[in-house]
């Protein structure tokens, strides 16, 4: 397991400087919201956000297990052993994990019992820097380390896959801002808070779009790149509307409607078809 434990130890560094980077942001955020009088924020979803993110940090660090082995295997599998020197390598590596957030992410939302757990980060029904922050109790044991374990297979050290992993997803914080400036250019390219702004509405045109991590250029290759439209964004995931205040019952919704079709199911079969099947 050598390389992959430090590589374990930066990634959650990475991913416990998040929730504080957006703690701050966030705070900074809402100060100029409140100031230009734009209602960008709901204290008590936000604040329903950081509890979810503490609760999902502790299981993070018990369940590390899952990320480890399944690292150290594959890296004992190397096809090649490639060396993180010069600029070459490391733009491979980040386009191939790119590609590999691009697959995961779009299977989140394909997959019902992947989106049992992606839902929770879609349930703000304002987008500000503190939803970036909501992310589902569940994901570790949903095997999401296994769309990146080619790319250790394939011999890029498994520190430097978490690192770039790690990278990506502080990127992403700043995707989730209220504010979405139009960047010109760098929209072709770059994933941007008016692509992610997107991405997260429930309009029926932005439904299952954008999903891209640092990029877009998966999305324009895969047909999956949509614009902003021209109607006002709606975002959430709840029936009512309503803010999603409790931590419970936004990690928790989910996984009762599928408990309760399985239950109805006649069969393995049918059984299989509510738990991979499209949401």
């Amino acid at each position: 397991m050598t390389g992959v434990e430090p590589g374990l130890a930066g990634f959650g560094e990475t991913r416990s400087a998040l929730p504080l980077a957006a703690a701050g942001l966030a705070l900074l955020e809402y100060l100029v919201c409140r100031a230009i009088r734009h209602d960008a924020y709901d204290l008590g979803e936000t604040a329903a956000s950081f509890a979810i993110q503490i609760v999902q940090r502790l299981l993070q660090i018990a369940t590390a297990g899952l990320v480890v082995v399944p690292l150290a295997w594959a890296y004992d599998l190397r096809i090649f052993t490639i060396t993180m020197d010069g600029a070459l390598p490391w733009a491979a590596l980040l386009l191939g994990v790119e590609a590999a957030y691009y697959l995961h992410h779009r299977v989140m939302h394909r997959v019902r019992l992947l989106w049992a757990v992606h839902s929770v980060h879609h349930s703000p029904t304002r987008l500000n820097l503190s939803a970036a922050i909501r992310i589902g109790w569940f994901g570790p044991v949903t095997g999401g380390i296994l769309f990146y374990l080619p790319l250790v297979v394939l011999g890029f050290p498994p520190l430097a896959v978490l690192g770039m992993l790690g990278l990506n997803l502080f990127y992403q914080l700043f995707l989730h801002t209220a504010w979405t400036p139009d960047l010109g250019p760098l929209e072709w390219v770059l994933n941007t808070p008016r692509h992610h702004h997107v991405h997260h509405a429930v309009n029926r045109s932005c439904l299952d779009r954008n999903f891209g991590g640092m990029l877009i250029l998966f999305d324009r290759l895969f047909g999956t790149f949509a614009p902003t439209p021209a109607e006002p964004l709606r975002f959430g995931t709840g029936d009512d509307g309503r803010p999603s205040r409790n931590p419970l019952a936004v990690n928790f919704r989910e996984w009762g409607r599928l408990a309760g079709e399985l239950r109805r199911c006649r069969g393995i079969g049918q059984g299989f078809t509510v738990l991979f099947g499209r949401p």
